[in-house]
């Protein structure tokens, strides 16, 4: 358990998710202080949490989770929690080059881990992915007892990732939860990623484009459903258990593609075939009953419903997207926090 006066150490808090995980943590915690510790590179992008830069129980500390003594400075001596969100993360990056997943998702998190168990940290979360459990059979479900089988470099890195927090669990006593999630999408997420690169190229009437042919199914989850989620296990998980998050709605890419047109108004026309992707797996579908059973949680957007918002908050957003893609994003760690 977390209590409400100990501050929580959030890692990558500035990406997508964990931004969200940020903004909702600290508006619902006034008394709870929240450290975010992020390298702030390529997908660590501060305006997400613009909103509570300013707050009392808000903290932002730049840093890598590989580097020993910054994390050491960093996490209080009375931390209730560490939640990891930190992680290399595109699949295609990982293809091209596995050398910084494997830093950062595997010996970034046994850092991480070393010194929570050091500072004796209450609760130590790590975030994963549905991609550990590898491609799932047509109609399976992929539970959290069932072997892993990764199949590109990220997953394989995340894999890894679990089994050193499961092994600081067995080893050290620690008290570790682990949540693997499905795919995510809303607001301030980074345009190298399916839907936001899909609906920034339909405002624009530009190509979007499809691995393959387009027929791959993920399980989609909007992120404020997810980081609803991982509320729960952090304040009600039973320590050493996994708990699955998903939209309960597997639904294939080309499918998702051509609802997007049809809600922007844009022609099936802009879908372009591309070169699939390597390895890549047909079907992703985590099974969510045990988080439903212990925690009393599921879903509450449906996706119609949150590919709307999400579009539409997009739309209202074009300038926060320009800047994503061109890079501009980044100076506004020297814009915000250069007098302090």
């Amino acid at each position: 358990m977390v209590r409400k006066d100990m501050s929580i150490f959030v890692t990558g808090g500035a990406g997508f998710i964990g931004s969200q995980f940020i903004r909702d943590r600290v508006a619902q915690n006034p008394d709870e202080l929240v450290i975010n510790f992020d390298a702030l590179t390529y997908a660590g992008n501060l305006e997400n949490l613009e909103s509570v830069a300013n707050l009392p129980n808000y903290r932002l500390v730049k840093g890598d989770i590989c580097d020993e003594q910054a994390v050491l400075a960093a996490m209080p001596d009375d931390c209730g929690a560490v939640v990891n969100f930190a992680a290399e993360s595109h699949v295609d990056r990982s293809i091209l080059s596995a050398k910084e997943f494997v830093k950062t998702n595997v010996l970034g998190t046994q850092t991480l881990l070393n010194i929570a168990r050091h500072k004796r940290v209450g609760r130590f979360l790590h975030i994963s992915t549905d991609e550990v459990g590898g491609s799932m059979e047509p109609n399976q479900w992929f539970t959290e007892d069932m072997p892993l089988n990764p199949s590109s470099p990220y997953a394989a890195s995340k894999t890894a990732a679990e089994h050193m927090v499961r092994a600081a669990a067995h080893t050290f006593g620690m008290d570790v939860l682990i949540t693997r999630t499905s795919n995510n999408y809303g607001p301030y997420q980074f345009p190298e990623k399916l839907l936001p690169l899909a609906i920034s190229n339909a405002m624009q009437g530009k190509p979007i484009p499809v691995y393959g042919d387009g027929l791959q199914e993920r399980d989609w989850i909007h992120v404020a459903d997810n980081t609803r989620a991982l509320m729960l296990v952090l304040s009600k998980g039973r320590p050493g258990e996994t708990y699955h998050i998903g939209g309960k709605n597997p639904l294939r890419n080309l499918d998702v593609l051509k609802v997007l047109l049809q809600i922007t108004g844009q022609p099936e026309s802009l879908l372009t075939h591309v070169t699939d992707r390597l390895g890549h797996d047909r079907r992703y579908a985590v099974d969510c009953s045990k988080t439903h059973r212990e925690l009393g949680w599921q879903p509450e957007i449906s996706f119609e419903e949150g590919l709307r918002s999400t579009i539409a908050w997009y739309q209202d957003h074009a300038e926060w997207v320009e800047r994503a893609k061109s890079g501009e994003y980044k100076t506004y760690y020297e814009r915000m926090y250069s007098g302090r």
